[in-house]
Order: structure tokens, then C-alpha cells, then sequence
């Protein structure tokens, strides 16, 4: 039976020194979670968990609370946690509604332990800003500049300040001897979207003893505030192969990171034996994916040194876990390694000769992206009719025609979709089914990108007694590729889109002033008293 901890009997859990070989996840969707959500409570909306459950918390006995709104989907995610294998899942009885009933508090915002972080790196560490403003003087003057985008490729793409160029967090330490090498007398202006992964790609340039380094103060979102041009589309992302002269300088950077912040190394020899042990062991390669995907070791997920600080919830459920990173050689993961141990996390080692010494002592790698497991796919797929392209176009063409649900994410539907679908989150598509096909005779044909979460929700709704459920086989790149009509936009909405928060630039100006204002907020703890 699934244990159901009270809203108080949680909160002096989560105050207690117990949270750290616990996991406590909330299963709503990423809006509502932004909106509200219990402080130290980590997100994993329950249409994630079959592929991610076992990532965020690796070892099957460890206590895990799952929370919602009010109790019925953390109960299904319990259920499903218990069918994996995990054997104390349990609930927060009434979930999120109840813990405010009891006046107990909440925050908002996503990925707060990450900003917080920064913000107390920007205060404690003094990393110099620049404003917006002052940089498009700069640029107007034709100042000697390098600006630098320190988010993903594909964030740097959707937009940026004008003429920079993409080098994500993580690399910056590998790359900079080589930028300024082209140009060492020039100024290093850092960006993202806000303010975390400018600040600590900045910081981490000035401890390499970079002169001249600013972050820009609230990156894009601040830019665009300030009435300033935003440059969209940019293909500037190559990285080419870093020289022997940078990777010796970021190496010795990296000696001293592991040093000041307490980073531990393993030797390949003692990491398997670590693996041998099982636990809570996240196993973290921090290489760009093109890097990742060419050879890595086995077991290690790739996520890039920057996202990784920037997410770092999004990684590690059980903080008092073993965090393992790993690059090529030392450096990227060093870095990496450093913030979580400024962050708190107690147990944090580098892979001794990272890749090269793996494969150095003759153990095999794998290629191409991990293989992903997600739990009860298989078994749905057997157990779910697979409806073609061609076949549901028919259905559609009839007089009686199926109900058509999208059950990938809001932006996935407004891309496309079948068009009449409905979009229906699959994390609450058994609260929603009753009012959309009140009859369990009537056919559904439930749809999404790739015909992953499809089959899964069709397989939830014959289980919950739609007897004509099925799925669209292969998704909408399917029906795409076999020519049949789709349609785009937010038309037919079960609910309100809850499961997207937008980011940067996609906020109106309040709404980006608003979260600004928060994220500097949570630095203003740390600052000294004055007097």
C-alpha cells in the first residue's frame, strides 16, 4: 500500500537532515510547478517519469514522495514507481492544495537551488556586470569585443546579441586561450538569456585569471528591455578542436578548481569498482554531444557542463548521491565539478584522465546517443492497436469520425498536429478523459511527435476501459511523411497550456521584468550587512 505522508510530517522531513538520501518529486506539469511548488522538491512531470525516473534516482530503495495538486497523480506515479521496482514510493496526502491549506510555505520559479547559485555567486564572488545599454555603446563605438553566448546551440540560435557567438558555459574554459589568442587585447562580454549562466561562465573566466571579463547583466531579456535589437537565426556554434596551448591552460585550471572546491578524483580502476556498488551514482559526461556521441564511456549521460549547472536538480534527485563527471581528459569536468560543490553537494569526483584513460586501459565505449529506456513501452505498443497515416486520414474522412487527442507537449501541438486534435497532456489525461469522450465506446485515436507518449496514453486509456483506443503509428513525423494535412496553432485546448514556461524574450516586457526582479531578489540574502 502507498505510504501518504501528511503535509506536516513532510515538512519536518524536507527541515531534517534526512532530504539527502531522499527524493522528493513533483509530478504536475512545469507550469504549474513554476507557478507553486514546495521548496526542495524536485520537478519530473509524470510524462517523464517511464523514460527519466530511473536517471534522476538510480537506486530502487531510496525513499521517494512523490507530489501534485491534490493527490491523484502523484498516486498514479506512485503505482508506476512501484512497478519499476522502486519499493518506498509514496505520496504527499492531498497534495500541494493541502500543503497550503496547512499555511505551510511555497516558492516559484524553476531551477531555484541553480539561480540561487548564481545569484550568490554574484554577490559574494563580485563578478562584473555590464548593462545593456553600455554594451550597445560599446558596439556602437566599435569597442574591441568578443561576445559570448554561454547557452546550448539551440537556444543561442532562437536568439542572441547581435555578433556573438556560441560558446556554451562549459566549454569556456577549454576555449578562451584560443578566442583571445586571435584577439588578446579584447574584452569578454558572457550572455544567456538572464543571469545564471552568464555570471558563471564570467566567473569562471576571471578565475582563470581572464582580464577584462563582464557578464551582461539579464542577457537577452534584459537587451530587449532595454529597446535593443536581438539578432535571431544565428549559425555561429562551431567549435573547433581546442589547441595544445588551451588544453594545457585549462588543465591547470582545472588542478586548482578541484583543490579550492574539494573536488575529489577517481581513477578508472576506482570507479568500477564504485559502479560495482550500485546506489545513487550519477554518472555525468559533460563533452558537447557531437563529442559524446563519437565514444563515451558506458552508463554515463551526456549532459553539457553548463546545463548541468544550470539544471542541476533536473540531474541529481538524491543530492547525497555519488556525482561522478567525466570529459575527455580533466578540465570541462573539473568545472563542472567545482559548482556542485560550491552548490552543496557533498560528494562530487572527476574521472581521473577522463575518456582517454578509459579507453587507455582497453575498456569499451559506445557510439551514437544512449540507448533510452523507457519503462512499459514495449508492453503498450503489444497491447495497443498502431493506426497508419493512411488509415486514420480514412477514419477522419467518415461520417463518425474518432477523437483525435494530442498528448505530446503544447508547443509540439501548436507546431502541428492532425488537424481537429485536441491537445491533452498525457500526465492528466486520466483527469481529463471524462470530458472529452464521456462514452468508453467511442474510438480515440491518440497522437504526438514521435509515437512514444501516444502509445503509453492510449495503453493508460484501454486500461481505464476506452476499449477502441489506439495510436497513431510513428507519430506526426509519420503523418507527415506520408503527405497528410497538418495544422498548427493553439485551436483546441483541453486545458490551458501549464506544461511550457516561457523563457527569455517569449515573456511579455512585465512578465520579464517580473522575473528579473525575482532572480535578483534571491541574491539579496547573501549580500553583507551594511554598518
Amino acid at each position: 500500500m502507498t505510504a501518504r505522508h501528511s503535509p506536516h510530517d513532510l515538512a519536518r522531513t524536507l527541515a531534517s537532515a534526512e532530504p539527502a538520501n531522499q527524493a522528493f518529486l513533483d509530478v504536475r506539469e512545469p507550469g504549474e510547478y513554476n507557478d507553486a511548488h514546495i521548496p526542495r522538491v524536485t520537478l519530473l512531470p509524470r510524462s517523464q517519469l517511464e523514460a527519466r525516473l530511473t536517471l534522476v534516482v538510480p537506486d530502487r530503495s531510496t525513499p521517494i514522495t512523490f507530489v501534485d495538486n491534490d493527490g491523484r497523480r502523484a498516486t498514479l506515479a506512485a503505482a508506476l514507481a512501484a512497478a519499476v521496482g522502486y519499493t518506498a514510493a509514496g505520496v504527499l496526502a492531498g497534495g500541494i492544495d493541502a500543503w497550503t491549506a496547512a499555511g505551510l510555505k511555497t516558492e516559484w520559479g524553476s531551477n531555484v537551488l541553480s539561480k540561487d547559485f548564481g545569484e550568490k555567486v554574484q554577490v559574494q564572488q563580485q563578478v562584473a556586470e555590464v548593462l545593456p545599454d553600455e554594451l550597445h555603446e560599446w558596439l556602437e563605438r566599435g569597442d574591441n569585443l568578443i561576445l559570448l553566448d554561454s547557452r546550448t546551440p539551440e537556444e543561442h540560435a532562437r536568439e542572441c546579441i547581435p555578433g556573438a557567438r556560441n560558446v556554451p558555459g562549459g566549454e569556456l574554459p577549454l576555449r578562451i586561450t584560443d578566442l583571445l589568442a586571435e584577439n588578446p587585447t579584447a574584452t569578454v562580454v558572457v550572455h544567456c538569456a538572464g543571469r545564471t549562466r552568464s555570471i558563471i561562465g564570467a566567473r569562471a573566466l576571471q578565475r582563470m585569471g581572464i582580464p577584462r571579463v563582464f557578464a551582461l547583466r539579464n542577457g537577452t531579456t534584459g537587451w530587449a528591455l532595454a529597446g535593443h535589437t536581438i539578432e535571431r537565426g544565428s549559425t555561429r556554434t562551431a567549435l573547433p578542436s581546442a589547441s595544445a596551448a588551451a588544453t594545457q591552460k585549462a588543465e591547470q585550471f582545472a588542478r586548482t578548481v578541484t583543490h579550492q572546491d574539494g573536488v575529489r578524483y577517481l581513477d578508472v580502476a576506482a570507479l568500477q569498482r564504485r559502479l560495482a556498488q550500485g546506489g545513487n551514482l550519477y554518472l555525468i559526461d559533460v563533452r558537447t554531444q557531437s563529442e559524446y556521441e563519437a565514444g563515451h564511456i558506458p552508463g554515463f549521460q551526456w549532459v553539457p557542463g553548463g546545463q548541468a549547472v544550470q539544471r542541476s536538480e533536473d540531474v541529481v534527485g538524491v543530492p547525497g548521491g555519488d556525482i561522478v563527471f567525466c570529459c575527455d581528459a580533466t578540465a570541462r569536468a573539473a568545472v563542472a565539478g567545482g559548482w556542485y560543490r560550491q552548490m552543496g553537494y557533498p560528494e562530487v569526483f572527476v574521472l581521473e584522465g577522463g575518456l582517454g584513460a578509459w579507453q587507455a586501459a582497453g575498456l569499451p565505449t559506445e557510439v551514437g546517443p544512449p540507448p533510452q529506456a523507457i519503462f512499459g513501452l514495449e508492453v503498450a505498443r503489444r497491447g495497443v492497436d498502431a493506426l497508419a497515416p493512411e488509415a486514420l486520414a480514412q477514419a477522419l474522412a467518415a461520417t463518425s469520425a474518432p477523437l483525435v487527442l494530442h498528448v505530446g507537449s503544447s508547443r509540439d501541438y501548436e507546431r502541428e498536429h492532425v488537424a481537429g486534435a485536441v491537445w491533452a497532456p498525457r500526465g492528466m489525461l486520466e483527469e481529463l478523459i471524462a470530458t472529452l469522450a464521456a462514452n468508453q465506446q467511442s474510438p480515440v485515436v491518440c497522437t504526438c511527435p514521435n509515437g512514444v507518449q501516444s502509445a503509453l496514453a492510449a495503453a493508460a486509456l484501454k486500461a481505464l476501459g476506452y476499449g477502441q483506443a489506439v495510436c497513431l503509428a510513428g507519430g506526426m513525423l509519420a503523418w507527415r511523411e506520408a503527405n497528410q494535412p497538418v495544422a498548427s496553432g493553439a485551436e483546441h485546448l483541453a486545458l490551458p497550456a501549464n506544461d511550457v514556461v516561457r523563457t527569455g524574450t517569449e515573456r511579455d516586457a512585465a512578465a520579464m521584468r517580473h522575473y528579473l526582479e525575482w532572480e535578483e531578489e534571491l541574491g539579496r540574502k547573501y549580500a553583507q550587512p551594511q554598518g
